[in-house]
Formats: structure tokens, sequence, C-alpha cells
């Protein structure tokens, strides 16, 4: 008979799903489910979680540490002992520090998981051993920047209180794939509320397929929008000019900056009509109780952190913030208060150090000096929770840079991936329901506990114990070396003021929203409490010259040409998390294979037919799949859904090849819907 027990979904996801997983037996789970009584899981998954079965007992798991034998990149190896693995690791980053210095050693990670101990333990070998740090720009970079450029803080309404609205604007962000549980708040409004779904996405998503009004603007165009909404909110007279007054900083100034920002100018810009802005502008002036719940999809432009900064300037203009479902979302990180100096060793840091763009992993790893800031090239690296080499941009400089033969490179991972094939030594890693974690969210409110619930296949380790058993060889003495994950959890607790680890575990999850002001009633996070709408970039970031200080467009996309004419967006595929995945059945049934999604009319100028194998390319390369001919996408626009893995092309490298890695401004961040292309058909080839 199988037991119920509790846990939590690791994945990089803003809603950190409470699980309830059927245990067969100790190492043996089967369906998994979610958590009825949480009231932001209540009992909706993923289907990909669902059937996470697949992925925790998958034939293709790695079983046992290995060294590479053949030439790297080639997928062979051996079997070793932990001993000798680790042994092996640890002679490699002593070698790389006495040759070229500690920076020389590079430990690279990112979100595979997001539980706390066994996502960032690896910081606390870098800070003990003075190895090169890492700037964790790849995904939330650009919004977090726009966002607190205006409201200071990354909080805002609670996702819960989307009950309370009346107009729901989800605002490039296809839920639906990506939010599940945000589908099943918005259902509920609906049903109890009557209340409104405005969906704004270049494309006809799943989510926008549910909406409303659906607004399909042109990708980089969402501040012109957010513009003309606030210039018409002045004008007709839905500005809330004493909440302007009392809590923003120059409503005045913003008042006269939007003179021109008309109905009529954002047409132009957004390929919207007239009508469809004055009419979404009115429903929204006139809704007190509006909730605009911001993705990150729509920051990924070259001007993505400005079109952040401009749509989270609505709510203060009409003081939707003041009413009960109000205001705006874009992240709930900083509401959790964990103390992660034992996590982290941040106390271990002895001043300097560089920090290499992880977003620029290419470049760093071609040695360009830049990218290095002039400190040695890396000859070392531990990657744990990432696949580079699939989910990077640049993509040909990545694979050129992992395949330098005087580079050491140890990954610790579930499964064969594209990285995995570059190591010298290879590590298999514990899933989620193997090993103890802490789990915050970015995109609901709970802090959450959890613990196995089954055993470790085969000779699997955990995060925490591999930087613990490496720590130990390289001679790093710190107290949380010694530590298992679960006292490392205890202790993590009592220092950030939560409850205790077993009040906590017969709790479940914790709501960290009390005695945090979501809606900014008491003030918005600057020294003065006011929201800016005269935007200080270089409060955000460094590399801030040129950026416009009040809302509006920038235009600094990447313009399409003769030559180039179209745009390339890659949104995440429904049934894929980045690279996650795609080694699981169901999900690959359902993805079928990659495919580029071509307007009705440029198909038809191309000739290009449905199902047609086609090829995309730019200055950075080329990779070849199949058309897939819809009205779901603008005009000019190339969609490629998914991080399929290299080996689903021809050319064995993805669709990030075609993506620059140029870092956005004010602080880095990848615009990775913002390439232009050519398409054409490929020659002697019959759909």
């Amino acid at each position: 008979m199988s037991k119920i027990k509790a846990s939590v979904c690791p994945h990089d996801c803003p809603s950190a799903c409470a699980l309830e997983v059927e245990c067969l037996d100790a190492r043996t789970i089967a369906k998994v489910h979610g958590a009825k009584d949480n009231n932001y899981t209540q009992g909706v998954l993923c289907t990909k979680v669902a059937n996470y079965a697949e992925r925790v007992h998958h034939p293709d798991r790695l079983r046992e540490p290995m060294v590479r034998v053949g030439k790297k990149g080639s997928g062979k190896f051996k079997t070793v002992s932990w001993d000798e693995a680790l042994t092996r690791v640890a002679d490699e980053f002593r070698r790389a520090t006495i040759d070229s210095g500690a920076e020389s050693v590079w430990p690279y990670y990112y979100a595979g998981t997001m539980g706390q101990v066994q996502r960032d333990g690896i910081i606390r070998l870098k800070n003990a051993l003075g190895y090169s740090g890492m700037l964790k720009t790849i995904c939330t970079q650009i919004a977090y920047a726009g966002w607190s450029a205006g409201a200071g803080a990354v909080r805002g309404t609670d996702p819960r209180d989307m009950l309370k609205s009346d107009l729901i604007i989800i605002w490039g962000c296809n839920a639906v794939a990506t939010q599940i549980n945000l589908m099943k708040l918005v259902a509920q409004a609906r049903r109890e509320r009557g209340a409104t779904l405005v969906v704004i996405d270049p494309a006809t998503t799943d989510t926008a397929k549910k909406a409303d009004i659906h607004l399909a603007l042109n990708p980089g165009s969402d501040g012109a929008l957010a513009a003309s909404l606030m210039h018409c909110a002045f004008r007709d007279g839905y500005a809330d000019r004493e909440y302007l007054q009392r809590m923003t900083d120059d409503p005045g100034g913003l008042e006269v900056s939007l003179i021109d920002k008309t109905p009529a100018w954002a047409s132009e810009i957004t390929g919207l009509t007239v009508e469809q802005i004055e009419q979404f502008a009115a429903l929204y002036g006139q809704t007190q109780r509006s909730f605009i719940r911001l993705g990150i999809g729509f920051s990924r432009s070259r001007n993505g952190a400005h079109n952040v900064h401009s749509v989270s300037c609505l709510p203060a203009v009409t003081g939707a913030w003041q009413h009960p479902g109000g205001g705006a979302l874009l992240g709930t990180s900083s509401i959790f208060k964990l103390d992660k100096t034992l996590i982290e060793g941040s106390d271990l840091r002895a001043g300097g150090g560089r920090d290499l763009d992880m977003s620029r992993i290419g470049a760093v790893l071609t040695g360009q000096p830049e990218d290095l800031k002039g400190g040695p090239p890396v000859k070392a690296m531990l990657i744990q929770n990432t696949n580079p080499m699939a989910v990077a941009p640049d993509l040909h400089k990545v694979h050129q840079g992992l395949a330098r033969e005087d580079l050491f490179v140890c990954v610790h991972e579930q499964f064969m991936t594209e990285t995995a094939k570059m190591a010298d030594v290879l590590l298999p890693a514990t899933t989620s329901m193997e090993h103890h974690d802490l789990y915050s969210s970015y995109g609901q409110v709970h802090l959450q506990l959890c613990e196995p619930v089954i055993e470790p296949y085969a000779l699997c380790r955990s995060n925490h114990e591999v930087i613990c058993e490496l720590a130990l060889r390289l001679g790093a003495d710190d107290p949380g070396f010694k530590m298992d994950a679960k006292t490392m959890i205890t202790q993590t607790l009592k220092d950030s003021g939560y409850p205790d680890y077993e009040s906590l575990l017969a709790m479940k999850w914790l709501d960290c929203t009390e005695g945090v002001d979501m809606q900014f009633v008491d003030g918005f996070a600057w020294p003065d409490g006011k929201f800016r709408f005269k935007a200080d970039w270089s409060a955000v970031g460094s590399n801030h010259q040129g950026m416009p200080q009040w809302p509006g467009h920038w235009d600094v996309t990447l313009k399409t040409s003769v030559e180039l004419p179209y745009r390339l967006t890659t949104p995440p595929a429904r049934y894929f998390l980045n690279s996650s995945f795609t080694q699981s059945p169901c999900s690959l049934e359902k993805e079928g294979r990659p495919v580029v999604t071509i307007h009705t009319g440029d198909a038809e100028k191309s000739r290009v037919i449905d199902g047609q194998q086609v090829e995309i390319g730019n200055q950075l390369g080329a990779i070849k799949l199949h058309a897939e001919v819809s009205d779901t996408i603008r005009p000019g626009v190339l969609e490629v859904r998914g991080v399929w893995p290299g080996t689903a092309f021809k050319e064995k490298i993805g669709v990030n090849s075609l993506i620059g890695a140029d870092a956005a401004q004010p602080s880095g961040g990848v615009a990775f819907h913002d390439a232009a292309v050519w398409l054409r058909q490929v020659k002697g080839v019959v759909p």
C-alpha cells in the first residue's frame, strides 16, 4: 500500500508547489499531487511534476561517479569510486590554484534546484577558498532591475489576493505553461467576482486563449503601451492625484513626460489599434481592484528593464495599490528573511575577488580579457544545477570554451546532459525526493521544508554532500562543511528567527507575509517611501548610460533588416522547464519536436508550408527545424519554444546559438527574446 509524504517542487518556477508524493516503498515513488491544503498550490500541479516518477526512476539516470576516458564531449567514461573521483577533483582545483591563482577556479551553478542548501552551498566553497564568484544574470536580473527602479524591493500584492480582484492582467507571462497555480486563482476570481482577465503577450498563448481580452502587441513595445495607458489616465481623470502626491516622487514631471504618449503614438509602436488601447485604458482606469501579474518574459529584451519599470508605474498612477486585490506583482523574493551566512559562508570571503558573468560563460571560457576582469583564465570548474551547453546564450562560444583540453570540468548531474558529456569527472546527483532542503519562492509566499521521501538512487549524493567532501579534501575549515543538510537547515532557521526545524516540519509551510507591507501601504522601499517614476538607474545597476528616466518606449532592441527580416523569440515550452524534463517520455511525447512558428502571411511570402523543414540563422549561426504555420504569432516574428537539447537538431546545437550574450542594461542579463534572423527553405527536403 502506498504512503503519502510531503515534499516541495524544486524546479525554477515561481510556484514552488507544495507536493504530496505517493511512495510505494523506501525507493519508489508513484504519482505526485499538489497539496490540497496549501492555499496557493490548492491541489493543482503541472503535468511535468505530476509525472515526476518518470524523472526519478528514469533508466538513464546517472548511477555512479565516472571519469572521462574518451575525447572531451564524446560521452565516454569509466566508473570509479567516490573517493577516487573527489580526490581527482580536489587535486585539479589545487593544481589550478597553484599554477594560476585561486580565481582560476570557477564554481558555476544556477537553479536546477531552488533549495537554499543544495543550490547555494557551492557559494560557501567559493568563499572559503577564494575562487571566482558569479553574477547570476541569466534569468530575473533584467526584470528585477526594472521593478526595483520603481518600487525599491521585489515584492508586491499577495498573489492570493487575486481572489479580491475585479480586473486581472497577466502581462508577458504564459501562466498556463509556467505558473499553473496562478490560473487556478484566476478561475476562482472570475467565478466568484466576475473578474475580467486581460492577457498582454505578442503570441496567442494557451493563457491568451483563456482571456476575455488579448492584446497581441509587438515584442519589446510594452513600455509604449504602459506609457499610453498612463497618458489616458491623466487625460481622462483616472489618475488618483491625492495618492500620487502622497506616495510618488514626481507626478507632475511624469504627467508632462506623457503629454505626447497618445494612443495613436503607441499604436505605431505596439501594433495595437487606437481603439484597443483606448478601451483597455478605460477599463484599467475605471477598475480600482486591478491586479497586474508581471511575467519575466517581457523583460527579455534589450529595453526590458525600462519596460518593466514602465508597467510597474501603472498602479501608482491609478492608486490601485490602496485597494484590496489591487496593485501589481513581479516577484516575492524580498519577503523571505533568511540569514544565509552559514549556507553561503559569506563571513569567509576575504574581500575583493572577481565575479564573472554567468551569461557570458562563452566569452569567459574563450578568454576574452574584459570578461575575465583582469584575472587569470578559468582553468577548473565545478558545475551544479545547470546545463550551460543548452541554456546559455551564444552557444557556439560556450561549446568552444568547454571543449578546451586545458580546462578541467567536474559536473554533478542527474542525467547525461550536453554539459555532463563535457566533464572530466562526472558525479551522480540526488533528486529533491532524496535529500533535505529548505525552499523560499519568487512567486508565492511560503517558506517550506523538505525531507527525503525515498532513499538516494544507486550511488547518488546530494550537492551538499559533494561540497562538504571537496572542502574536506581542499582544507577548507568551516563549521558548515561539517554539518549534514538537516543540521544546516536547523541552524539557518534559528539564525533567521523562523520557527525551529520540527515546528516548521509540523506546519509544512510558513506564510511569510505576516508583518510585511505587501502593497506598500506604509511606503515604497526607498528612504523617502515614495515610488519612483523618475528612475535612478544608477541605484540598480552600473551600466545605465543612456537609459531613459521616464516611462515610455526605449528604442534599443535589435533591428530587423532586409538580410535579417524576422524577430526571434524563445519562450518556454509547456512541458519542459529550461532543459529539464527533456528526458521525460511524457514531456517528449507532448512536445513532439522542435518547431519554429511563423505567421501565415509570412509563410505565404516565403513559400513555406506547415511541417516543412526550414533553416533560421543570423551572424551567430544557423539551425534547421520544422515550420509551424499559425496565426498565433505576430507578423514579422518567429517563435521557437523550449530549450531542446542540441541532439534534437541536425547541427547538434540548440536555438540559443542564435541568441547574443551582450549584457542588457543596467545590470546585465540576456535578451532571449530580442534576436534578428533570416528564414529560408531547406532545399531538396520534401515536407
